[in-house]
């Protein structure tokens, strides 16, 4: 009989719900949340409403999609965290309440856990996934993490961001240059117009392996302000070089720790995942590393990169496989640790 889990997501503004079976994904809906842009950020109140509104259809949806029956489900998991508490609770709430209606066991995910994951997704049985031991580079709006995945549930994080994270910084120059939120996607796209060389932003010095980005955000801010001071119109007629140069000055800070860490292990495989792993400079950036290192490189799809119900199945799925179900008490958590 098929081990058919289904997976709920709902830590931040993306509804979603996957069905996964025997490792191999059959659906993956995800419910976006447009009302946020307007406020330039995620409103949490806003977020934990749209996904009440959501997550009944959505994970019909999925099912539908699957070709299943909801009695077919052998498991639920969903995201306990980290996230919008708010948000969390949706989801945590209605796995609880399906699970009890179908006589199921439940299965709670680490979100970090799940982007990690992620590789694993596979829509064929064919389809290449990583070998233990692997180095991934989690970056999104919320973490900047350098990890080291022995196993599925065997994860150290060698570095960490100390302020903002990669997304954040993306996001926060994008805002005062006057782009729509979120604003990583609009760098990227303004990127590919502009000169990575025009601008020089600062660099952090920070030991080990920990990411910084705070400085960074600070010297694009001193140079729009200087920029502004003699020209008015500095950031329209510099738009794309500014988007390039800031792109290419956080490639090259990952690029730093990633290139350290993969001395300190040895491993020969190198993992992305997150939504900052969407950029396109990015995942250009990291298979050209892995290529000149002759490093195995997995790059995911952009639909598995952003928040989504597939990694959560897919992470349910290992933890359904040791009987690592979780119980009715478990409550959502706003932060945690790999």
């Amino acid at each position: 009989m098929a081990i058919n889990i289904l997976g709920i997501e709902s830590s931040c503004d993306d509804t979603s719900a996957a069905v996964i079976s025997d490792g191999i994904l059959l659906s993956n809906v995800i419910a976006s949340q447009q009302v946020h842009e307007e406020y330039g950020g995620v409103v949490p109140e806003l977020a934990s409403r749209a996904h009440q509104q959501n997550i009944v259809p959505v994970v019909d949806a999925a099912i539908r999609r699957a070709g299943l029956d909801r009695r077919d489900i052998s498991a639920i998991a969903f995201t306990r965290g980290p996230g919008l508490i708010g948000s969390l609770l949706v989801g945590t709430s209605f796995a609880k309440g399906m699970s009890l209606g179908l006589r199921i066991p439940i299965i709670d995910v680490n979100h970090l856990h799940g982007h990690v994951l992620s590789h694993f997704v596979r829509e064929k049985a064919d389809d290449r996934v990583p070998e233990f031991p692997f180095l991934c580079l989690l970056i999104s709006g919320g973490n900047s993490q350098l990890i080291l995945v022995r196993s599925y549930n065997d994860m150290e994080i060698l570095g960490r961001t100390i302020d903002d994270a990669a997304g954040e910084a993306f996001d926060k120059c994008a805002k005062v240059m006057g782009l729509p939120y979120p604003g990583g996607p609009h760098i990227d796209r303004l990127a590919a117009e502009g000169d990575p060389k025009r601008f020089k932003f600062a660099k952090p010095h920070i030991p080990g392996l920990d990411y910084s980005f705070s400085g960074l955000k600070t010297s694009f801010l001193y140079t729009l302000r200087d920029g502004l001071k003699a020209d008015p119109g500095f950031i329209e007629a510099n738009r794309a070089d500014l988007a390039a140069s800031l792109q290419a000055t956080i490639i090259d800070i990952l690029l730093d720790k990633l290139a350290k860490a993969v001395k300190q292990t040895g491993v020969r495989a190198v993992a992305i995942g997150g939504g900052v792993s969407a950029n396109s400079g990015v995942r250009a950036a990291v298979a050209e590393f892995c290529e000149r290192h002759g490093l195995e490189a997995f790059i995911p799809q952009r639909k598995f990169t952003t928040d989504n119900a597939a990694m959560v199945a897919m992470a349910g799925y290992f933890k359904y496989l040791d009987k690592q179900y979780c119980d009715y008490e478990s409550a959502p958590y706003a932060r945690v640790e790999i």
